[in-house]
């Protein structure tokens, strides 16, 4: 009886589905593609934080003063908040729009607000640095308006060193405008 799901050496790409679960509402807002290993470890690391900070709360307040240790445990609400957001980041798309999730910013265009959405060869950021490689990104030309930053790159914590996982989350924001932009 094989288990691929204990077996290291399974091909992740191979068997995932862009299809939506049974159960997920056509009306509620859905990520076209799957979070980056980079993005999952940074929330794991702040969490893993917040757990040290959440135990030594507990020890500050047992042993010592409560204004530290209520201190202590809004740095970890932060934390933990933190880590939450980071996975949350990213394009979410609906029937009604597309939405860009930001770390500090959320912003929501209407399907009818946008002219076009394409793929672009240009000069992208590697993993949201200043250090520009070249690259691929997805654009939004809003029918009002100056055009929106880069959605998604090829080098950001969703797609490094995942070129395929790119061009199927491209193709796919590429035929959701196409199907909901009328």
């Amino acid at each position: 009886m094989p288990l691929p799901f204990l077996a290291a050496d399974r091909d992740f790409d191979s068997t995932t589905s862009d299809a939506s679960l049974p159960h997920a509402g056509a009306d509620q807002w859905r990520r076209p593609y799957r979070l980056g290993p980079q993005r999952v470890a940074v929330s794991a690391l702040a969490l893993l934080l917040s757990a040290y900070l959440l135990i030594s709360a507990l020890i500050i307040a047992i042993a010592g003063t409560v204004s530290a240790a209520g201190a202590t445990l809004v740095i970890a609400a932060v934390s933990i908040a933190f880590s939450l957001r980071v996975l949350r980041m990213g394009i979410w798309v609906s029937p009604r729009g597309l939405r860009r999730v930001g770390l500090l910013s959320t912003k929501t265009l209407r399907w009818r607000e946008i002219e076009r959405v394409s793929t672009v060869q240009q000069p992208v950021r590697w993993l949201g640095l200043p250090r520009t490689v070249q690259g691929q990104s997805i654009h939004i030309e809003p029918r009002r308006g100056e055009p929106l930053r880069p959605l998604l790159t090829d080098h950001s914590a969703d797609f490094l060193s995942r070129r395929k996982a790119f061009e199927r989350a491209a193709d796919v924001l590429e035929a959701w405008a196409a199907e909901h932009r009328h």
